[in-house]
């Protein structure tokens, strides 16, 4: 308040020193007093908000929230945008951390997306899950990373690095920096359901259905070329996707050829039929453990070649 008084006082004296005729009135002195303070007022105002805005676009460029993740071994990768993979010795891997803002105002957002970035980075990410603020950080302009997110809105989907790429606002040079980083997983043909199988090229529902049901018959996929033995599943259908699925082999299922049941067994698309089945049963309960295998009972003649080819490929629980 001093400060006020003080800059008062030292206009009034100023105009005090002039002749009466020519001496501006009290009002006079106190309008200009109230302009220089509006002045200063402003340039303050001006100087808090640019500091602001400064600092709202560096907590964006520098996020400020960090989730650490322990990366258990029943994670599934989807659901991480992972950091380039470190070890913490003897391969050990290290906690990966995801770097990402937290929820702000309406009008902190507005500002952000308005100011342009300082930093650009490269971490890996999904584009089939990453958002907006994710691909304005991989040094895409808000307008692309939004054209992006509308592009997957309508049911678009990147399922190679290489469809990523071709996207219109993707420049090369952007997509030859960011290649290394673009991790788009693997589908586990053990762990799809209907709908992500239908989302594969050249499969529909009906295809989808198909794959489901075979699975339920082998009790779990062991090679991906099973999906051939799907009715109609050419290889040139096979081809189309083989590199877009895979086995984790902590979701494999070791099928139980040495203890099921006649009718259970009679299921399996390589045994086919209650007599097969039965004859499986019957060469358990009339021959040691030792003989079990898939070889053995091919030799018997109780399954053919073919079949016992394509059963001895699969995961098999020991007797």
């Amino acid at each position: 308040m001093s400060i006020f008084i003080n800059i008062y006082l030292y206009v009034r004296s100023l105009c005090m020193r002039q002749n009466d005729d020519k001496r501006p009135s009290e009002s006079f002195v106190r309008g200009v007093v109230a302009l220089v303070f509006l002045v200063i007022g402003y340039q303050a105002a001006m100087f808090v908000y640019r500091a602001s805005v400064m600092k709202i676009a560096a907590n964006r460029d520098e996020p400020d929230t960090v989730y650490v993740y322990e990366t258990p071994d029943h994670a599934d990768p989807a659901t991480l945008i992972k950091e380039p993979q470190k070890t913490v010795g003897n391969d050990v891997p290290a906690n990966r951390t995801v770097r990402k803002n937290s929820e702000h105002a309406p009008r902190a957002e507005a500002v952000r997306s308005t100011m342009p970035r300082r930093n650009v980075e490269s971490f890996r990410f999904d584009p089939n899950t990453a958002d907006e603020d994710m691909f304005c950080r991989l040094g895409f302009s808000q307008k692309q990373a939004r054209s992006i997110v509308n592009y997957r809105n309508k049911g678009g989907r990147f399922r190679r690095k290489e469809d990523f790429a071709k996207s219109f606002v993707v420049s090369d040079s952007i997509y030859r920096r960011l290649e290394p980083y673009i991790d788009i997983p693997l589908l586990d043909l053990n762990l799809a359901d209907s709908s992500a199988f239908d989302a594969l090229p050249g499969i529909g529902g009906w295809y989808a259905m198909k794959m489901m049901e075979y699975r339920r018959r082998l009790g779990g996929y062991s090679y991906k070329e099973q999906l051939m033995d799907i009715w109609k599943f050419d290889k040139e259908k096979f081809d189309a996707l083989k590199d877009l699925v895979t086995l984790a082999p902590e979701h494999m299922n070791p099928y139980p050829l040495w203890t099921c049941s006649a009718d259970s067994l009679r299921l399996h698309p390589y045994i086919g039929n209650y007599e097969t089945a039965r004859a499986i049963v019957l060469y358990r309960e009339n021959t040691p453990k030792s003989e079990w295998t898939v070889e053995k009972i091919s030799a018997a003649g109780i399954i053919s070649e073919s079949a016992a080819e394509k059963l001895s490929r699969c995961l098999i629980a020991q007797p």
